[in-house]
């Protein structure tokens, strides 16, 4: 879990305002597939046993199907602690400076990338279907100049929200920083102020 107050390559005064993860849905989802692939094989075998009552006293399909009962749950058990952890890892952090998104990918690795606010050039919002509608969760993009992959808050928590809020921050890093969404023309390179050269000591 990464530390909101040691953020990779923090720079200084910079400071989260948005931590953000997929909607409480997925969790949902999660615990609602595992709990069906719990219980319809219970029943099938509860029906099965019901014709056949001694079958757990064979010396040798009793054990057997012990075991393959074991190996099923261990299974289950593996999947939904990887799709929990996928959720859990899974995180978006929006600064004063930048977004970082942190992609978990299975349980033993990941991905973080980031993106400095005054390259953002459009962020939107959508919400599709009734359910999502009714529960206010949906994506967010943000889209910056040029070819580069846009950033995608996936499932999370009220939307619109959430693409107000960064767009705040952007128009505030922006005004400091300057707009580096658009590509810098000749006149802009003529007329930028020269930076002085510093040589370390």
């Amino acid at each position: 879990m990464i530390n909101l107050s040691k953020l990779p390559n923090q720079q200084r005064n910079e400071s989260c305002k948005l931590f953000l993860r997929r909607h409480w849905l997925e969790v949902a989802k999660i615990v609602g597939l595992a709990t069906i692939l719990l219980i319809l094989p219970a029943i099938l075998a509860s029906i099965f046993l019901s014709f056949d009552g001694d079958l757990m006293n064979n010396a040798l399909l009793g054990p057997l199907f012990s075991l393959i009962a074991s190996s099923y749950l261990f299974v289950i058990l593996v999947i939904s602690l990887n799709q929990f952890t996928d959720y859990y890892l899974d995180t978006w952090i929006v600064t004063t400076e930048r977004i970082i998104n942190i992609e978990q990918i299975g349980l033993f690795s990941r991905v973080i990338s980031e993106l400095h606010l005054n390259q953002i050039q459009d962020i939107t919002s959508e919400t599709h279907g009734m359910l999502a509608t009714f529960l206010t969760y949906g994506n967010v993009y943000v889209q910056t100049a040029g070819t580069k992959q846009r950033f995608v808050f996936k499932t999370i928590d009220d939307p619109d929200e959430v693409k107000e809020k960064v767009l705040a921050l952007v128009e505030i890093n922006k005004r400091r920083r300057g707009d580096a969404s658009k590509p810098m023309t000749v006149s802009d390179a003529l007329t930028e102020p020269a930076k002085p050269d510093t040589i370390g000591t």
